[in-house]
C-alpha cells in the first residue's frame, strides 16, 4: 500500500471490520484490489465478534452433502410466503442465487469453511417451504494464537456469554459440560478444555480457542491479512469525498491527524446499521424504545450518515425497523451493564411462562427471538416478565444464571432476581395481580400435564421442540410450574440489529433519491436494507445477507462479470 504524507491511495476502501466487511475486503483482495477497512473502534469484528456467528444460506453445498438436496426451490417458496410484499423479490432472489456460490468461492479459495446445523429449523414454521435444518451453518473453531500479535485486536464476545471469565464454548459443548459428574466423555472435554484456558489465561488474558461469531471474525481477519488487506482501527471517517457524483475517497481522523484516502474502485459502507445510537432508535424503532443492546457501540449508524450526506436514501420504514433479542439487564461488578439475550437456553424449555402487567400469558415463548420481542410490543408487554421454580433454574439456568448454580441469593439481592414462596407473593413483588397470575399458572400447569398449549399451541412445531428438552415428555417444551420458591426476571426489547438502512440494489450498489447507482458507493451488513423485509427467516439470516452482498460488493467493484 503506497501512501504519500496523510494521503493513502487504495482501490477500495471498506468501512466496518464486521463479518460483512471483512468478506468485502477479503473478496476484493482475492481479486487484486487494494483494499483498506477502516474501524472507527480500537478492536475489530464489531457485533458479528459477539455474536454466535451463525451463518444462513438455503441450498448451500454443506448441507447438499448430507443429504439435503433441492433446497433452492423450497427457500424460494418459503421467503415469499414468509416476505409478501415486505421484500424486494429482486434482492432476496440475488441472495438466494448468490449466497450458495460465496461460500464455496471463499472455502476454496481462502479457506473458509462451515458445518451445517442439520436440526436448526427455521423460525417461521408457519410459512411453506421453511426447512427442518440444514440452511443454517456454524463457522468452524479457530486457534487466536495464529493471529499472533493481532490477537489482542480481536473484539471480545459478551462477558456473559463465556465461561470462567474467558472461555468460549458452543451451545453443544456447553450441553455436554453439565453432564461431566455422570459422563467420563463430558469429564474429558472439561478437562482438556480447562487446562487449556489456564495456559491461555496467563498469556494471553482470555482463551485462544474461538469458537462462534469470534472464530468466524478471527478467521477472516487472518486470511485478509494473508491477502494484503490492510486494517486499521481507531480511525474516524468524517465524509465522504465526491468529484463529479463519483465517490472517490474518504476523509477522516486518526490519532489527532487528518487522513485522506483516494479509491480507485470505491468505499463499501458496512458499519453495522444503528442500534447502539440511541438518537436513531427514538427516530426509527417502536416505543417504549429500546434503551439498551447488545450489538457493538460501534454500531452507531455513523457510516450511513455519511451516505446519506452523500445523496444516498434509506430504505422505507418497516414494522419496526430492527431485528431483535428479549434481553434481561444487570450491572455487572466494575459497573458497566450487561445485557444479556434470552435466546433458546430459557424460554422454550419446559417449565417456564412469560406474561405481561397483567399477569397474562401473551404469546407462545417458544418462538424464535426476534417473533417474541414482537409480541411483546403487540401486547404492550415491556417489560415482560419470565416465570418459573426453582427446579427449572437448577436444570436449564435463567439469563445470567447459569444451571446448577447452588445458590441464587446474590442475584435476588441485586435486583436481577425476584424470589417469592408463592405465586401471589411473588405477583405481588412483580407488581401484576396476583388472582391473574395464579390463574395463568394453574392453566399452563394443566397443559403441561396434557401436552397441549390450547392458547398458544407451544411446542407443536420443529422449531419449537428443537429448544425443548427432548427428554421431556408429553411436551419437550411445556412443563409444570409448581414447586416454591418462585422466580421472576424482567426481559426487554434490545435490538441486536437494525433492519432499515440505505437502499442498494442487486449488485449492492448504493441507491440515490431517484433509483440511480451511485457511482463508487457500495453497501452490504446492516448498513444496507434488509433484503428480508425486517423479517427474520432463520438462525444467521442477519450474516449470512451481509457476507452474500460483501462479496457481491466487492465483485462489482472489481469489475467482475456476474454473467
Amino acid at each position: 500500500m503506497q501512501s504519500e504524507g496523510d494521503t493513502v491511495e487504495a482501490d477500495l476502501v471498506v468501512l466496518g471490520s464486521g463479518v460483512s466487511g471483512l468478506t468485502a475486503a477479503l473478496t476484493a483482495a482475492l481479486a487484486g484490489l487494494r483494499v483498506v477497512v477502516l474501524e472507527h473502534l480500537d478492536v475489530i469484528g464489531g457485533t458479528s465478534a459477539r455474536s454466535s456467528g451463525t451463518v444462513w444460506i438455503p441450498d448451500n453445498h454443506y448441507a447438499r452433502a448430507r443429504g439435503l438436496d433441492g433446497d433452492g426451490a423450497a427457500a424460494e417458496a418459503y421467503l415469499d410466503a414468509l416476505l409478501a410484499d415486505r421484500g424486494a423479490p429482486e434482492m432476496w432472489r440475488a441472495f438466494l442465487e448468490a449466497g450458495p456460490r460465496m461460500l464455496r468461492d471463499l472455502e476454496t479459495r481462502a479457506g473458509l469453511g462451515f458445518r451445517p446445523f442439520m436440526t436448526a429449523a427455521d423460525y417461521r414454521q408457519d410459512c411453506p417451504g421453511a426447512a427442518p435444518g440444514g440452511r443454517a451453518l456454524e463457522p468452524l473453531a479457530f486457534d487466536g494464537r495464529l493471529l499472533g500479535k493481532d490477537f489482542s485486536r480481536l473484539g471480545r464476545p459478551l462477558p456473559e456469554l463465556m465461561l470462567f471469565g474467558g472461555m468460549m464454548v458452543t451451545r453443544a459443548e456447553a450441553a455436554e459440560l453439565l453432564q461431566a459428574d455422570r459422563s467420563p466423555r463430558a469429564a474429558m472435554l472439561v478437562a482438556r478444555l480447562v487446562a487449556r484456558y489456564l495456559r491461555d489465561r496467563l498469556r494471553y488474558g482470555r482463551g485462544t480457542r474461538l469458537v462462534l461469531g469470534n472464530a468466524l471474525v478471527a478467521r477472516l481477519l487472518k486470511t485478509c491479512l494473508n491477502a494484503g488487506v490492510e486494517i486499521r482501527v481507531n480511525v474516524a471517517t468524517e465524509r465522504l469525498v465526491l468529484e463529479k457524483g463519483w465517490v472517490v475517497g474518504v476523509a477522516a481522523r486518526a490519532h489527532g491527524r487528518r487522513l485522506a484516502f483516494r479509491v480507485a474502485r470505491g468505499v463499501v459502507m458496512a458499519g453495522g446499521g444503528f442500534p447502539a445510537n440511541a438518537g436513531w432508535r427514538v427516530r426509527e424503532l417502536p416505543a417504549p424504545v429500546a434503551e439498551h443492546t447488545p450489538a457493538s457501540p460501534g454500531a452507531d449508524g455513523s457510516t450511513m450518515a455519511l451516505a446519506l450526506e452523500a445523496g444516498a436514501a434509506l430504505g422505507s420504514s418497516g414494522l419496526d425497523n430492527a431485528l431483535w433479542f428479549p434481553s434481561s439487564i444487570a450491572k455487572r461488578p466494575d459497573g458497566t451493564t450487561a445485557v444479556y439475550p434470552h435466546i433458546v437456553l430459557d424460554r422454550p424449555k419446559p417449565g417456564l411462562v412469560a406474561v405481561d402487567a397483567s399477569g397474562r400469558r401473551f404469546v407462545n415463548e417458544a418462538v424464535s427471538y426476534h417473533e417474541f420481542v414482537r409480541g411483546m410490543y403487540r401486547a404492550n408487554a415491556v417489560p415482560a416478565w419470565l416465570v418459573c421454580d426453582r427446579e427449572f433454574i437448577r436444570k436449564y439456568g435463567l439469563g445470567l444464571i447459569r444451571p446448577r448454580t447452588p445458590s441464587l441469593r446474590k442475584h435476588v439481592e441485586s435486583g436481577y432476581l425476584t424470589e417469592a414462596g408463592s405465586i401471589a407473593e411473588l405477583a405481588d413483588r412483580i407488581g401484576v395481580p396476583a388472582a391473574d397470575l395464579e390463574t395463568t399458572i394453574a392453566r399452563f400447569n394443566g397443559f403441561a400435564a396434557t401436552g397441549r398449549d390450547e392458547d398458544f399451541h407451544r411446542g407443536e412445531t420443529i422449531y419449537d421442540r428443537g429448544n425443548g428438552d427432548a427428554a421431556h415428555r408429553p411436551n419437550p417444551s411445556l412443563g409444570p410450574i409448581e414447586r416454591a420458591p418462585f422466580y421472576a426476571v424482567a426481559v426487554w426489547p434490545t435490538p441486536l440489529g437494525t433492519s432499515r438502512g440505505l437502499v442498494a440494489d442487486a449488485q449492492a450498489r448504493v441507491l440515490d433519491g431517484e433509483g440511480r447507482p451511485i457511482p463508487g458507493l457500495f453497501v452490504c451488513g446492516n448498513d444496507m436494507h434488509s433484503v428480508f423485509g425486517g423479517e427474520y427467516p432463520g438462525a444467521g439470516a442477519q450474516l449470512g445477507q451481509g457476507m452474500t452482498f460483501g462479496w457481491i460488493a466487492a465483485r462489482t467493484a472489481a469489475g467482475i462479470d456476474e454473467a
